[in-house]
């Protein structure tokens, strides 16, 4: 603290003595203007100021005091404001340009509104900037590119009384602003919050401004200086170590290692066999018949572990009669969810609207700093967007009950508003992410989004309106029925169940929460009775009625292992474990997969080769730093710097004694993959020589120990005893149409394809067909190619000069209906794998029979659920269309 007042005292003496400089040099100019331009001058400053008292009797509100508007555009450059009229004049410093347009309407004529566009000082990047020998003090420079920004900000802080310092309301947004103050050294700047960018909101923080607030920025330099030390000093590790460019996070390598360790669970489970037995049974009343579910025998739980035993059981069962024993009727409730918080967002938005959490956060950010509503202009559509609170305001909660009240009737309006319980970390600084008013349905907005061709930001703003509205609403309630039906010394269990009353399930619709799914999995795996979705009705059933056996059902079924992570499973279990923060999840997802830690097929995250190469050495050499629990615990030393009940610099202490210690004996001890070669008794086919085993781009590979006089590599795999096993090229018929050698088949960055096997000699190489023509050039033909990001799409050979391209995979059949030149294999969650016309006003549409691809077909549609056009992907096909160079692996 003592430097930062120094750097000001001297920032503010610096201004003062440049001010009288500046003044003095403009004095000449002043004397060179002709006398006879001041009466024109006087008529228009007359003119301004007419103007202006109708523009604030226009905007004064009802309690006659005059609401403020903004001069200047936040996000365009002008010339220092020269001071007009009486009265103070402020300057509010926003981080967006988009959120500044909002504020604008709502600040008036003595307000100038700027952006920072974000950060504005930062640690050097060429540099740790952490100098640990004195207390782990920073070394903060100006971002390159922000001076013009900053320089902006300095001259409009010269001519105002007071700075607002109007950043995001959270920890980050709170190191902005001490950024802020400390450049434009204003001797009056003070920090103002708000959840939301409404005019109430927006003019009760100008009126009420504080100090910046110390602890939160401790909290978040301590963040930002635990992730330099340990970023800026395993990352060389890894460069020297494995593969340069590769970088290690105090979260984002906690993150790899949790999809490591699930894809070792994967690997390590071995199946049971298990077997389900179900009574097709019809009651007195006749058809239809329902079904019944084997439940225990002789009065004990069942778990039929072969084929035998379901036999026996069978033919022990066929000539039984089935009597019913017990009815149970009872109403079953089903709760609305919390509003969202950050974490849930991001599952719900992966559910239900296939958006990755980047996605989903940058739409957000969006809705927040505000979009054009036509007359209104910019306006603020949700909440702060950064949350883990489910608090919800008074105003709020009264103005959605009485929504519900009008557009629902009484009947699905809760007596009292509903209050849900935040997690015990949670910060309940903001409120819970909801619309900013009531009075921008959906319906009313949607021709905006329209216009804008937004529409994913259009279902990303229904979906959080319907969650609000969702969440003080009543209970959805279910008539549900359990029958008991005996069967010798069988008991079969028969369960149904209507939909009685809709409650919220009228607004967010049937589909089950993540926390919903959950309960029902965790019941499964207790074996709970009713843990099963039961959906339909059970004909009347009294007890002792015996009922007519159609038959019995058995089916034999294996146990499956866990589930890979899905972005929307990965940060429900990073929000479990208290990993990161929910702000940080988007990033973390997103840099796994950039720094090709992980990859995503079929919508699950799976480790590459270098990721699980990376988990290994990492794991081994800093068991501490990437246990699971510690990660989690440092966000609560966090949360107790920004409460004030713990010191920055001993935490930094703390923590960095025992890293220091770990990173040395990690530089000694840590394998040099980089240069590691693992002999093998497999001998190169060209030279003799014993292949070795060496890491590179694609992950480990065979290559000649003779190198660089000998080239020869091969991909290889190991077989169930761990033994290498050589993967042989796949040969085509196809020659190369420079040396006519055979041309094989090779996987590279980009996915696979063909070079010819003459390499090195001959470094000819060409994507590979799937078998269609190109429909928009009609002269190429289209090949499966891998983005940058792994995703799979599909594109014309003759990129650049034909830029078609598609998400799903082209089918060279002629759609029956309007003669398309193909169809399109897609697949859905709901309706699985399909063939469907390009076309959009042709609706012909079949089921696949074969499967000739799978796991294509869904992973395109995965992908292609992103809402981006093919269209779009020209900036990915231009990476990938270009034939690859032969790989090494």
């Amino acid at each position: 603290m003592a430097t930062r007042k120094k750097t000001q005292a001297a920032q503010t003496e610096a201004a003062a003595e440049e001010t009288p400089k500046k003044a003095a040099s403009k004095k000449p100019a002043a004397k060179k203007a002709p006398a006879k331009k001041a009466p024109a001058k006087k008529k228009t400053a007359a003119k301004k100021a007419t103007a202006k008292k109708k523009t604030a009797a226009r905007r004064r509100g009802a309690d006659g005091e005059e609401l403020p508007t903004v001069d200047a555009d936040a996000d365009e450059v002008e010339e220092v404001p020269e001071r007009r009229g009486k009265g103070p004049h402020y300057l509010v410093v926003v981080e967006s340009p988009a959120k500044a347009k909002t504020i604008k309407k709502y600040l008036g004529s003595g307000y100038t509104v700027k952006a920072s566009v974000g950060h504005v000082k930062d640690l050097p990047k060429s540099k740790i900037g952490v100098d640990v020998e004195h207390d782990f003090k920073p070394e903060y420079t100006v971002i390159k590119g922000k001076e013009k920004v900053l320089n902006e900000l300095k001259k409009t802080a010269r001519t105002v009384d007071r700075v607002f310092l109007a950043t995001d309301p959270d920890r980050e947004g709170e190191a902005i602003a001490w950024h802020i103050k400390e450049e434009l050294a204003h001797p009056d700047s003070l920090r103002v919050t708000f959840n939301e960018i409404t005019k109430k909101a927006v003019q009760e923080a100008i009126a009420n401004p504080r100090e910046l607030n110390q602890d939160n920025y401790d909290s978040q330099q301590t963040r930002r200086i635990l992730d330099r030390l340990v970023g800026y000093q395993i990352s060389p590790l890894l460069w020297k170590k494995i593969r340069r460019g590769l970088s290690a996070g105090r979260v984002q390598s906690v993150a790899v290692r949790l999809i490591v360790e699930r894809e070792a669970e994967i690997k390590a489970f071995t199946p049971e066999e298990y077997w389900t037995l179900d009574a097709l049974v019809q009651g007195p009343q006749g058809p239809p018949p329902f079904k019944a579910k084997l439940s225990r025998v002789d009065g004990k739980k069942v778990e039929l572990k072969d084929r035998a035993t379901t036999d026996g059981l069978v033919a022990e069962l066929k000539d039984a009669p089935f009597t019913v024993t017990k009815v149970d009727r009872k109403e079953r409730r089903r709760n609305a969810p919390a509003p969202f918080i950050t974490s849930k967002l991001q599952q719900e938005a992966a559910n239900r609207l296939h958006f990755t959490a980047k996605k989903t956060m940058t739409l957000a950010q969006k809705l927040y700093e505000g979009v054009p509503l036509g007359e209104e202009g910019q306006t603020a559509l949700i909440t702060y967007m950064r949350t883990d609170s489910t608090r919800l305001s008074d105003d709020a909660v009264t103005q959605v009950r009485e929504f519900i009240g009008q557009k629902y009737g009484a009947d699905y309006l809760p007596p009292e508003p509903m209050v849900y319980k935040s997690r015990k970390s949670a910060q309940d600084a903001h409120e819970a992410i909801r619309p900013t008013s009531l009075e921008y349905p959906p319906e009313r907005v949607r021709p905006f989004f329209d216009a804008m061709d937004e529409s994913d930001m259009f279902r990303l703003y229904e979906l959080i309106w319907n969650r609000f509205v969702a969440c003080q609403m009543k209970p959805a309630v279910y008539d549900q029925t359990a029958a008991d039906i005996t069967a010798g010394r069988a008991t079969f269990r028969a369960s149904g169940s209507t939909l009685k009353f809709p409650g919220y399930l009228g607004v967010y619709g049937a589909g089950l929460t993540p926390e919903e799914e959950s309960e029902r999995d965790k019941a499964k795996a207790a074996g709970e009775e009713g843990a099963e979705d039961v959906v339909g009705e059970l004909p009347p059933l009294n007890e002792g009625e015996v009922l007519a056996l159609h038959k019995l059902l058995n089916e034999q079924h294996f146990t499956q292992p866990p589930p890979r992570f899905s972005e929307a499973t990965l940060v429900k279990e990073l929000e479990e474990r208290g990993i990161g923060r929910p702000s940080t999840y988007a990033a973390i997802l997103s840099n796994i997969q950039d720094k090709k830690y992980v990859e995503k097929l079929e919508s699950r995250f799976r480790p590459t080769d270098l990721g699980q190469m990376t988990n290994e050495l990492l794991v081994k050499h800093f068991p501490h730093e990437l246990d699971v629990s510690f990660t989690a615990s440092m966000e609560e030393k966090l949360d107790q710097i920004s409460d004030g009940g713990a010191s920055w610099k001993t935490v930094l202490h703390d923590f960095y004694g025992p890293f220091k210690e770990t990173l040395e004996k990690a530089e000694a001890e840590m394998r040099d993959v980089k240069r590691e070669e693992i002999k093998t008794d497999i001998a190169c086919e060209k030279c003799g020589n014993p292949f070795v085993i060496k890491f590179g781009k694609m992950g480990h590979f065979l290559a000649c120990s003779n190198y660089p006089d000998c080239k020869n590599t091969k991909d290889f795999k190991r077989d169930a005893e761990g033994k290498i096993v050589i993967v042989e090229e796949e040969t085509t018929d196809e020659k190369c149409e420079k040396c006519a050698k055979p041309m094989v088949i090779k996987r590279g960055r980009f996915g696979r394809f063909m070079a010819c096997s003459g390499y090195p000699d001959c470094k000819t190489s060409k994507p590979i067909s799937i078998g269609v023509s190109c429909p928009e050039c009609k002269v190429g033909y289209l090949t499966e190619r891998r983005s940058g990001r792994g995703k799979i799409f599909f594109g014309c050979n003759r990129y650049p000069e034909c830029k078609f391209a598609a998400w799903d995979r082209p089918l060279a059949e002629a759609c029956p209906q309007c003669a398309s030149p193909y169809l399109l294999q897609k697949y859905s969650k709901r309706d699985g794998a399909y063939i469907a016309c390009p076309n959009k006003e042709c609706d012909y549409r079949r089921e696949v029979v074969e499967q000739g691809l799978p796991g294509v077909a869904a992973e395109g549609s995965a992908q292609g659920s992103s809402g981006a056009p093919p269209e779009a992907l020209a900036g990915a096909a231009g990476a990938a269309v270009a034939p690859p160079a032969p790989s090494v692996s």
